[in-house]
Protein backbone atom coordinates (compact mmCIF):
# COMPACT_ATOMS: atom_id res chain seq x y z
CA UNK A 1 0.00 0.00 0.00
CA UNK A 2 1.10 3.47 -1.50
CA UNK A 3 1.40 5.96 2.48
CA UNK A 4 0.49 9.89 1.70
CA UNK A 5 1.65 9.94 5.24
CA UNK A 6 3.52 7.76 7.83
CA UNK A 7 4.97 8.44 11.28
CA UNK A 8 6.14 6.03 13.82
CA UNK A 9 7.48 6.52 17.45
CA UNK A 10 7.57 9.91 16.42
CA UNK A 11 8.32 12.66 19.32
CA UNK A 12 8.81 16.55 19.71
CA UNK A 13 9.28 18.09 23.04
CA UNK A 14 8.18 21.91 23.51
CA UNK A 15 8.46 22.78 27.30
CA UNK A 16 5.78 21.11 29.11
CA UNK A 17 4.54 19.97 26.14
CA UNK A 18 5.11 16.58 24.29
CA UNK A 19 3.91 14.06 21.57
CA UNK A 20 4.95 10.84 22.44
CA UNK A 21 5.76 7.78 20.34
CA UNK A 22 3.06 9.31 17.75
CA UNK A 23 2.24 5.84 15.19
CA UNK A 24 0.28 7.22 11.99
CA UNK A 25 -0.39 6.29 8.50
CA UNK A 26 -2.41 8.22 5.53
CA UNK A 27 -2.67 5.76 2.31
CA UNK A 28 -2.47 7.66 -0.78
CA UNK A 29 -6.16 8.49 -1.77
CA UNK A 30 -7.60 8.93 1.48
CA UNK A 31 -8.73 11.63 3.90
CA UNK A 32 -8.19 11.45 7.24
CA UNK A 33 -9.71 14.01 10.19
CA UNK A 34 -7.62 15.16 12.97
CA UNK A 35 -9.66 15.34 16.37
CA UNK A 36 -8.49 17.06 19.55
CA UNK A 37 -9.11 19.89 21.96
CA UNK A 38 -6.60 22.68 21.99
CA UNK A 39 -3.05 22.09 23.07
CA UNK A 40 -3.56 18.66 22.25
CA UNK A 41 -0.49 18.35 19.65
CA UNK A 42 -2.61 18.83 16.16
CA UNK A 43 -0.67 21.99 15.02
CA UNK A 44 3.01 20.32 16.13
CA UNK A 45 2.04 17.35 14.21
CA UNK A 46 0.96 19.56 11.50
CA UNK A 47 4.20 21.70 11.39
CA UNK A 48 6.75 18.32 11.40
CA UNK A 49 4.49 16.69 8.23
CA UNK A 50 5.40 20.25 6.36
CA UNK A 51 9.15 20.12 7.54
CA UNK A 52 8.75 23.33 9.25
CA UNK A 53 10.35 21.15 12.49
CA UNK A 54 12.50 18.36 13.35
CA UNK A 55 11.20 15.30 15.14
CA UNK A 56 13.54 14.94 18.09
CA UNK A 57 13.29 11.05 17.59
CA UNK A 58 11.30 8.92 15.29
CA UNK A 59 10.62 9.15 11.48
CA UNK A 60 8.66 11.25 9.54
CA UNK A 61 7.69 10.02 5.53
CA UNK A 62 5.68 12.61 3.14
CA UNK A 63 4.59 11.05 -0.23
CA UNK A 64 7.87 8.98 0.63
CA UNK A 65 9.87 11.08 1.17
CA UNK A 66 12.22 11.34 4.57
CA UNK A 67 11.21 14.64 6.25
CA UNK A 68 12.33 17.71 6.79
CA UNK A 69 15.62 16.55 4.62
CA UNK A 70 13.52 16.58 1.57
CA UNK A 71 11.12 19.18 2.55
CA UNK A 72 12.28 21.32 -1.04
CA UNK A 73 10.83 18.53 -3.49
CA UNK A 74 8.05 17.85 -1.42
CA UNK A 75 6.47 20.89 -0.69
CA UNK A 76 6.01 21.37 -4.39
CA UNK A 77 3.18 18.72 -3.57
CA UNK A 78 1.95 19.42 -0.28
CA UNK A 79 -0.83 22.34 0.24
CA UNK A 80 -0.66 23.59 3.90
CA UNK A 81 -3.11 25.94 5.31
CA UNK A 82 -2.69 27.31 8.62
CA UNK A 83 -3.95 29.91 10.91
CA UNK A 84 -0.10 31.06 10.87
CA UNK A 85 -0.01 31.61 7.35
CA UNK A 86 -0.10 35.50 6.52
CA UNK A 87 -0.51 36.77 3.47
CA UNK A 88 0.13 39.88 1.79
CA UNK A 89 -2.31 42.87 3.21
CA UNK A 90 -1.26 45.55 1.04
CA UNK A 91 -1.87 43.43 -2.11
CA UNK A 92 -4.15 41.96 -4.08
CA UNK A 93 -5.48 38.31 -4.36
CA UNK A 94 -4.86 38.88 -8.75
CA UNK A 95 -1.23 39.62 -7.29
CA UNK A 96 -1.03 36.40 -4.66
CA UNK A 97 -2.19 34.03 -7.49
CA UNK A 98 -0.13 35.81 -9.88
CA UNK A 99 3.17 34.74 -7.48
CA UNK A 100 1.66 31.36 -6.91
CA UNK A 101 1.55 30.75 -10.72
CA UNK A 102 5.16 31.30 -10.89
CA UNK A 103 6.07 29.39 -8.25
CA UNK A 104 4.43 26.40 -8.71
CA UNK A 105 3.82 24.83 -12.37
CA UNK A 106 0.64 22.80 -11.78
CA UNK A 107 -1.51 26.56 -11.41
CA UNK A 108 -4.80 26.02 -12.98
CA UNK A 109 -5.82 29.84 -13.83
CA UNK A 110 -9.32 28.30 -14.96
CA UNK A 111 -9.67 26.55 -11.54
CA UNK A 112 -9.23 29.05 -9.76
CA UNK A 113 -11.93 31.14 -11.63
CA UNK A 114 -13.87 28.70 -10.89
CA UNK A 115 -12.94 29.65 -7.16
CA UNK A 116 -13.61 32.99 -7.13
CA UNK A 117 -16.51 33.08 -8.21
CA UNK A 118 -17.85 29.95 -5.77
CA UNK A 119 -15.85 31.63 -2.70
CA UNK A 120 -17.65 35.30 -3.72
CA UNK A 121 -14.04 37.04 -4.01
CA UNK A 122 -12.73 40.06 -6.21
CA UNK A 123 -9.46 39.61 -7.05
CA UNK A 124 -8.53 42.92 -7.78
CA UNK A 125 -9.14 43.83 -3.94
CA UNK A 126 -5.83 43.88 -1.51
CA UNK A 127 -6.07 41.32 1.43
CA UNK A 128 -5.83 44.38 4.26
CA UNK A 129 -9.95 44.58 3.28
CA UNK A 130 -10.98 41.03 3.41
CA UNK A 131 -13.00 39.89 6.42
CA UNK A 132 -11.31 36.77 8.53
CA UNK A 133 -13.33 34.58 6.13
CA UNK A 134 -12.71 35.72 2.86
CA UNK A 135 -8.64 35.79 3.85
CA UNK A 136 -9.53 31.94 4.64
CA UNK A 137 -11.24 31.15 1.25
CA UNK A 138 -8.29 33.49 -0.28
CA UNK A 139 -5.77 30.88 1.05
CA UNK A 140 -7.86 27.68 -0.04
CA UNK A 141 -8.25 28.99 -3.21
CA UNK A 142 -4.01 29.76 -3.30
CA UNK A 143 -4.04 25.84 -2.36
CA UNK A 144 -6.31 23.95 -4.27
CA UNK A 145 -5.78 25.79 -7.76
CA UNK A 146 -2.17 24.24 -7.42
CA UNK A 147 -3.66 21.05 -7.35
CA UNK A 148 -1.32 19.44 -4.70
CA UNK A 149 -1.03 15.48 -4.37
CA UNK A 150 -1.33 15.87 -0.48
CA UNK A 151 -3.44 18.63 1.62
CA UNK A 152 -2.88 19.77 5.67
CA UNK A 153 -5.44 21.70 6.78
CA UNK A 154 -5.16 22.52 9.82
CA UNK A 155 -8.42 24.13 11.05
CA UNK A 156 -9.90 25.33 7.76
CA UNK A 157 -13.40 26.43 8.77
CA UNK A 158 -12.30 27.81 12.16
CA UNK A 159 -14.29 31.13 12.68
CA UNK A 160 -16.19 30.98 9.48
CA UNK A 161 -19.85 31.87 9.44
CA UNK A 162 -22.10 29.45 7.83
CA UNK A 163 -22.36 30.03 4.39
CA UNK A 164 -18.62 30.62 4.16
CA UNK A 165 -18.21 27.23 6.10
CA UNK A 166 -20.56 25.71 3.47
CA UNK A 167 -18.44 27.55 0.69
CA UNK A 168 -15.38 25.53 1.90
CA UNK A 169 -16.65 22.37 2.46
CA UNK A 170 -18.07 22.21 -0.60
CA UNK A 171 -14.91 23.21 -2.32
CA UNK A 172 -13.03 20.59 -0.44
CA UNK A 173 -15.46 17.99 -1.44
CA UNK A 174 -14.77 18.23 -5.11
CA UNK A 175 -11.10 17.80 -4.13
CA UNK A 176 -11.81 14.84 -2.23
CA UNK A 177 -13.09 13.53 -5.85
CA UNK A 178 -9.74 13.43 -6.94
CA UNK A 179 -8.83 9.66 -6.17
CA UNK A 180 -5.09 10.32 -6.43
CA UNK A 181 -5.24 13.41 -3.88
CA UNK A 182 -5.11 12.67 0.06
CA UNK A 183 -6.06 14.87 2.77
CA UNK A 184 -5.32 15.02 6.84
CA UNK A 185 -7.52 17.83 8.40
CA UNK A 186 -8.06 18.76 11.74
CA UNK A 187 -11.34 20.30 12.99
CA UNK A 188 -12.86 21.41 16.36
CA UNK A 189 -16.08 20.62 14.34
CA UNK A 190 -16.49 16.99 14.32
CA UNK A 191 -19.74 17.27 12.12
CA UNK A 192 -17.66 18.40 9.41
CA UNK A 193 -15.09 15.13 9.70
CA UNK A 194 -17.78 12.61 10.24
CA UNK A 195 -18.84 14.19 6.87
CA UNK A 196 -15.82 13.90 4.91
CA UNK A 197 -13.31 12.09 6.34
CA UNK A 198 -12.36 8.26 5.28
CA UNK A 199 -10.84 7.81 8.70
CA UNK A 200 -10.78 9.54 12.03
CA UNK A 201 -8.14 9.94 14.38
CA UNK A 202 -7.84 10.96 17.95
CA UNK A 203 -5.22 12.96 19.42
CA UNK A 204 -5.22 13.90 23.14
CA UNK A 205 -2.48 15.18 25.91
CA UNK A 206 0.24 14.73 22.57
CA UNK A 207 -0.87 11.05 22.03
CA UNK A 208 -2.75 9.13 19.69
CA UNK A 209 -5.94 7.62 21.82
CA UNK A 210 -8.02 6.19 18.80
CA UNK A 211 -7.30 5.69 14.82
CA UNK A 212 -10.12 3.40 12.38
CA UNK A 213 -11.84 3.92 9.90
CA UNK A 214 -15.18 6.18 10.09
CA UNK A 215 -17.17 3.35 9.81
CA UNK A 216 -15.72 1.23 12.38
CA UNK A 217 -16.30 4.29 14.70
CA UNK A 218 -19.77 4.62 14.13
CA UNK A 219 -20.35 1.03 14.34
CA UNK A 220 -19.13 -0.23 17.27
CA UNK A 221 -19.99 2.17 19.65
CA UNK A 222 -23.54 2.56 21.00
CA UNK A 223 -25.51 4.33 24.02
CA UNK A 224 -27.57 1.65 25.55
CA UNK A 225 -29.92 2.84 28.25
CA UNK A 226 -31.38 -0.02 30.80
CA UNK A 227 -32.71 -0.61 33.95
CA UNK A 228 -31.43 -2.96 36.88
CA UNK A 229 -28.84 -2.77 39.27
CA UNK A 230 -24.68 -1.82 38.71
CA UNK A 231 -22.87 -5.09 39.85
CA UNK A 232 -19.01 -4.95 39.75
CA UNK A 233 -18.78 -6.85 36.56
CA UNK A 234 -20.13 -3.43 34.55
CA UNK A 235 -17.25 -1.71 35.62
CA UNK A 236 -14.93 -4.48 34.57
CA UNK A 237 -16.04 -5.57 31.25
CA UNK A 238 -13.16 -4.10 28.56
CA UNK A 239 -16.01 -3.09 25.75
CA UNK A 240 -17.55 -0.91 28.08
CA UNK A 241 -16.27 2.79 27.84
CA UNK A 242 -18.37 4.09 30.78
CA UNK A 243 -21.10 4.15 33.20
CA UNK A 244 -24.12 6.81 34.69
CA UNK A 245 -26.76 5.83 36.79
CA UNK A 246 -29.42 8.34 36.42
CA UNK A 247 -32.66 6.86 37.97
CA UNK A 248 -34.38 4.45 37.18
CA UNK A 249 -32.05 4.26 34.19
CA UNK A 250 -28.27 2.86 33.32
CA UNK A 251 -26.43 4.58 30.30
CA UNK A 252 -23.91 2.58 28.85
CA UNK A 253 -21.33 3.82 26.47
CA UNK A 254 -19.62 0.80 24.63
CA UNK A 255 -16.96 0.77 22.04
CA UNK A 256 -17.46 -3.03 21.21
CA UNK A 257 -21.43 -3.10 20.68
CA UNK A 258 -22.78 -6.23 18.63
CA UNK A 259 -25.74 -8.72 19.25
CA UNK A 260 -23.45 -10.69 21.76
CA UNK A 261 -23.03 -7.63 23.41
CA UNK A 262 -26.53 -7.24 23.99
CA UNK A 263 -26.94 -10.84 25.00
CA UNK A 264 -24.50 -10.47 27.68
CA UNK A 265 -26.35 -7.18 29.18
CA UNK A 266 -29.64 -9.40 29.15
CA UNK A 267 -27.64 -12.38 30.49
CA UNK A 268 -26.65 -10.36 33.52
CA UNK A 269 -30.36 -9.06 34.60
CA UNK A 270 -30.62 -5.76 32.60
CA UNK A 271 -33.44 -4.70 30.91
CA UNK A 272 -32.50 -3.20 27.44
CA UNK A 273 -34.33 0.28 26.79
CA UNK A 274 -33.37 1.82 23.91
CA UNK A 275 -29.87 1.21 21.55
CA UNK A 276 -28.84 4.49 19.64
CA UNK A 277 -26.04 5.70 17.85
CA UNK A 278 -23.49 7.75 19.26
CA UNK A 279 -22.37 11.32 17.44
CA UNK A 280 -18.53 11.50 16.85
CA UNK A 281 -18.26 14.11 19.40
CA UNK A 282 -20.11 12.11 21.67
CA UNK A 283 -17.55 9.44 20.94
CA UNK A 284 -14.10 11.44 21.13
CA UNK A 285 -15.50 13.05 24.42
CA UNK A 286 -16.20 9.55 25.66
CA UNK A 287 -12.45 8.36 24.53
CA UNK A 288 -11.16 11.20 26.08
CA UNK A 289 -12.45 10.71 29.47
CA UNK A 290 -11.72 6.96 29.69
CA UNK A 291 -8.01 7.67 28.95
CA UNK A 292 -7.80 4.76 27.30
CA UNK A 293 -7.05 3.52 23.53
CA UNK A 294 -10.71 1.71 22.55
Amino acid sequence: MSLAIALHGVRKQYGEFALHDVALTLPLGQVMGLVGVNGAGKSTLMRLLVGLVRADSGTVDVLGKPMPDAQVEVKQQIGYASDDIRLYRGQSLRWHMDLIGQIYPAWDETYAQDLLSRFDLRASQKLGGFSHGQRVKALLLLIFARHPRLLLLDEPTTGLDPVARAEVLGALADVLRDEERSVLFSSHNTADIEQLADSITFLHGGRVVASDDRESFLDRWRRILCRGSIDTWLGEDPGIASIRESAPFIEIKTHAFDESFLHGLRHRGLEIVSVEPMALEDIFVTTVRRGANP
